[in-house]
């Protein structure tokens, strides 16, 4: 089936050490050199490095929560929208209360991690731990954040609007990289624009209440041009409904985004892991409130107008700081860590998956460790999902949002149902006001869950309600692919190797060096039946064939197969089939010369007949496909 002329033999293994080592020099190029299991200690984080590894996502959200806010209400209620911030605000982040105290008990009560998903699965049970699980999962896919980043580059370089999707894809990809190089470099690199944008944040809002309060600030002028565009013309509602407001919170909570994050991750905290979680996370709900409840109090001061070209973010640091140097560190940190925020889903799925395969629900592989000590199969996993989200919608926020909140809350609502149950059968000390915590903490995400629901079902809500029933059908395939297979490929201790005959096939083409070398290996494997099989288009190959196998006088049978409709498979396969029923206890080897050349282009030029025949015998049962590979230059 091959028939190319061999130069001389190159010393064994040359060529393919070649390969190996121009394949480790750009690994550890991207990746860096590989850890010990023994270092795995040494990549434990800090407080101060975790909060940007775990909560980056957490503290980003502030940066477009108050804008999707007003981006439900301007349209029905104009430049009124801005009275009704501050009450919704406040009920974010009395949620956010909430959830810190209720995840901090989650903390201390399961250090080994998995947060939603283990508490679900010791107290609530298997379907609503599968549940609690597809819906992180499916939220850490949605990545709302990097899409904001790239709206905060396209508000302040003007250029690149209209290149969202591509800005938004390669952000994804240079934050997996960075996060297959190891948690630690990638906490490192993304510690300076979270503490970055903290810093200018409170800045921000510090300086402009200041002068606000003061009177040396003034409110912004009302952009007429953009308001009527925003509200068709001026065409509002009598009074703002019921419905706006809710779905106004709705799209305000997704300032949530990353609070249950270090509770997946407590083991990647430096001893003792629990109280330095607890700690961390403490933090990350005070910059969060802080910084919420902040934007919206300059909102209210200053009243920007909502505009389609310019975030609100950058319409006040604009206004407060002018156009100089601290208006441009406004918008670079900003737009750094909305970017780099998807750093939380990274460093949060790959675990979390990790530890769903390790009970079986997922592809095992998800469970391994890579070279770096992260869960490399997940980050990449993730980065391909993500990617294509980004294209199919877009890359727009405001048709994430829905998607990204329902996932968020679902998880947040079957944990604190689940510490319930925790505290009502482990009845430790303090149990009493620990479960009244999480009763409340269940109730407010459920209502929060109804809201967005009901809000936002035909905005895309209805999506989530589809998808994650849809991926707890798919863990439980997967279980029940691994309990089918298990009990057939495990053994007792009194079994004992089969009895097996082989009946070794070589396929040949034209007698060349490479089928030689097939045929030499395959009489090494000393078979109990070893026959040479050829295919024939018409007389005259058949012919053909014939004469070459005699000229080199082999001490082998030559089976000349007709193919009449010159196929080269289908013939050899009824062979094998017929081979087969000669002998009930044979296992059919195959074994194909292949020819390996140098570069990766000339592969394309060989071995298709080898590739085909290989393919069909993939699922033939009792079939062994060997390749012989023959190396040129």
């Amino acid at each position: 089936m091959t028939s190319e002329p061999l130069a001389p033999p190159r010393p064994r293994g040359e060529r393919a050490g070649e390969h190996a080592s121009a394949y480790s020099t750009l690994k550890r190029l991207l990746v860096g050199r590989p850890l010990a299991t023994t270092e795995l200690e040494h990549q434990r984080l800090s407080k101060t490095v975790a909060l940007a590894v775990f909560s980056s996502d957490a503290v980003a959200s502030t940066a477009f929560g108050t804008e999707v806010i007003l981006r439900v209400l301007v349209p029905v209620a104009g430049m009124a929208a801005i009275g009704y911030l501050t009450p919704l605000s406040l009920l974010v982040v009395a949620v956010l209360a909430i959830l810190v105290i209720s995840y901090r008990q989650t903390i201390y009560a399961y250090p080994n991690g998995g947060g939603s998903y283990i508490v679900s699965r010791e107290n609530l049970g298997t379907t609503p731990s599968l549940v609690a699980g597809a819906s992180l999962l499916v939220d850490y896919t949605l990545t709302v954040s990097v899409a904001a980043g790239v709206a905060a580059i396209t508000s302040a370089v003007v250029p690149l609007r209209g290149h969202q999707v591509a800005l938004g894809v390669g952000l994804v990809a240079l934050i997996a990289g960075a996060n297959l190089r190891g948690v630690r470099e990638s906490g490192r690199l993304f510690a300076v624009p979270t503490y970055g944008y903290i810093v200018m944040m409170a800045l921000l809002i510090g300086w402009g209440l200041v002068r606000s309060l003061s009177g040396s600030l003034h409110q912004l002028p009302v952009d007429r041009a953009e308001l009527d565009h925003l509200t068709h013309q001026g065409a509002l509602l009598t009074g703002i409904t019921l419905f706006a407001l809710m779905k106004a919170f709705a799209s305000g909570a997704v300032a949530l985004s990353g609070v249950e994050a270090i509770s997946n991750g407590v083991p990647a905290f430096r001893r003792p892991e629990s109280r330095n979680a607890s700690i961390t996370l403490a933090w990350t709900g005070f910059f969060l409130a802080s910084i919420f409840l902040g934007v919206a109090a300059l909102c209210l001061h200053l009243r920007p107008t909502l505009s389609e070209k310019e975030t609100v973010l950058s319409t006040l640091g604009h206004h407060i700081f002018g156009t100089g140097p601290l208006y441009a560190a406004l918008q670079a940190t900003t737009a750094a860590i909305l970017c780099l925020s998807a750093n939380t889903a990274f460093a949060d799925f790959p675990r979390l998956s990790s530890v769903i395969a390790r009970d079986g629900f997922l592809p095992r592989q998800l469970a391994n460790r890579g070279d770096r000590l992260v869960f490399s199969n997940g980050i990449v996993a993730l980065a391909a999902a993500a990617g294509a989200l980004l294209v199919a919608f877009g890359g727009t926020v405001e048709a994430l949002v829905p998607l990204f909140a329902v996932g968020l809350f679902a998880s947040f609502t079957l944990s604190q149902a689940g510490m319930v149950m925790h505290h009502l059968r482990q009845r430790e000390p303090g149990w009493q006001a620990s479960a009244l915590i999480n009763a409340v903490g269940t109730g407010a995400t459920t209502l929060v869950l109804i809201v967005v629901l009901v809000s936002k079902f035909t905005a895309g809500a209805w999506v989530p309600t589809v998808v994650i029933p849809a991926v707890v059908l798919g863990f439980k395939g997967i279980q029940r692919h691994y309990q089918r297979v298990e009990p057939e490929t495990a053994t007792s201790p009194t079994e004992r190797l089969p009895q097996l005959r082989n009946t070794v096939i070589v396929p040949v083409g034209r007698i060349t060096k490479p089928v030689l070398q097939a045929i030499a290996y395959a009489r090494a494997l000393r078979p109990d039946h070893l026959v040479c099989v050829s295919v024939a288009f018409d007389e005259i190959d058949a012919e053909r064939i014939a004469e070459a196998w005699d000229s080199h006088a082999f001490d082998l049978p030559l089976e000349i197969l007709p193919s009449p409709y010159r196929d080269l498979t289908k013939p050899i396969l009824a062979y094998i089939d017929r081979m087969d029923d000669l002998r009930d206890d044979d296992v059919v080897t195959v074994v194909i010369p292949e020819v390996v050349v140098s570069r990766w282009w000339e592969h394309f030029l060989h071995n298709q007949s080898a590739l085909a025949l290989k393919a069909r015998l993939l699922f033939r049962r009792n079939t062994v496909v060997v390749s012989v590979p023959s190396h040129v230059d």
